[in-house]
């Protein structure tokens, strides 16, 4: 799949519902190199906090902000992800920063109700001319903890957000007021179908209560003319080299280990978490 599959009527979809489905935008054989990936390079193991949710569950993140040349990094930079990110932001994107967000079986916490601008307006961005990329690695259901939107919600501009639990959620009373007006959507997915969604769609998932673990890559992008107006956590303006998709096959295959800098999660007010322990 390429950007050009992303057609005017996606674009339009974008834009009206704040979120756009790509289903299997990535093959079958590049989601199973990304799980090799994730179970196997320890890299990742180590770098990854429990983030508690406001019910006492938790789950594990990594977080980094440049991508490198290895098969997280090439697929964030890839023409498919990254290039359709600058297609519906009609704008040059930089690569703002990218996670994977690992719910263990029976194990995985929940995310509150939030825009991923509530948390970047404080970091500088003046304009919420952002958007992320939430690529399914693990079939998302509403069993395991799959993504919830409130369709349309981007149209409400940015909510305050304060601490829930570890978290950083909207205000819930906001919330509430808007799920008596707009569709409550569980954005299931098979593995490789991705959803791009606007930086202030609100957005949530529950706790995974299934015997299957739900792992979800998420690439995060900013338009290069909203280059954050302080220092950050995560960076300015930084020309994005997009490659190829089949970049992503010839990585994947040469078994190149994951070589990210890592979000010194101490740094972050967004989230409060705790080292993991658990093998990835």
């Amino acid at each position: 799949m390429s950007a050009a599959q992303l057609t005017q009527k996606d674009i339009e979809t974008f834009w009206n519902d704040g979120y756009v489905f790509k289903r299997g935008l990535l093959a079958s054989d590049e989601v199973a190199m990304v799980d090799t990936l994730i179970r196997s390079d320890t890299s990742i193991s180590k770098n990854s906090v429990l983030l508690d949710d406001s019910a006492g569950g938790s789950t594990e993140l990594a977080v980094w902000n440049h991508p490198g040349d290895d098969l997280l990094g090439v697929i964030s930079r890839s023409e498919r992800v990254a290039g359709g990110a600058a297609k519906l932001l009609d704008a040059e994107v930089y690569h703002y920063h990218s996670k994977l967000t690992m719910k263990r079986p029976r194990k995985g916490g929940a995310w509150d109700w939030h825009q991923d601008y509530g948390y970047w307006y404080m970091n500088g961005c003046l304009f919420p001319d952002m958007l992320s990329v939430a690529i399914a690695v693990d079939p998302a259901t509403k069993q395991n903890g799959c993504l919830q939107f409130l369709r349309g919600s981007h149209k409400a501009g940015r909510i305050e957000h304060g601490r829930v639990g570890g978290q950083t959620g909207a205000d819930i009373d906001r919330v509430n007021a808007l799920m008596t007006k707009l569709d409550h959507v569980y954005a299931e997915m098979q593995a490789g179908d991705a959803v791009f969604f606007h930086a202030n769609t609100l957005h949530a998932s529950a706790a995974n209560t299934s015997d299957k673990s739900r792992n979800v890559l998420l690439c995060c992008y900013n338009a290069a003319s909203n280059d954050p107006v302080k220092k950050h956590h995560h960076p300015g303006y930084t020309k994005l080299d997009i490659v190829p998709d089949a970049r992503i096959r010839e990585v994947g295959r040469s078994g190149v280990v994951a070589h990210l800098d890592f979000l010194n999660h101490e740094e972050d007010e967004t989230v409060v978490g705790k080292r993991a322990t658990s093998e990835v």
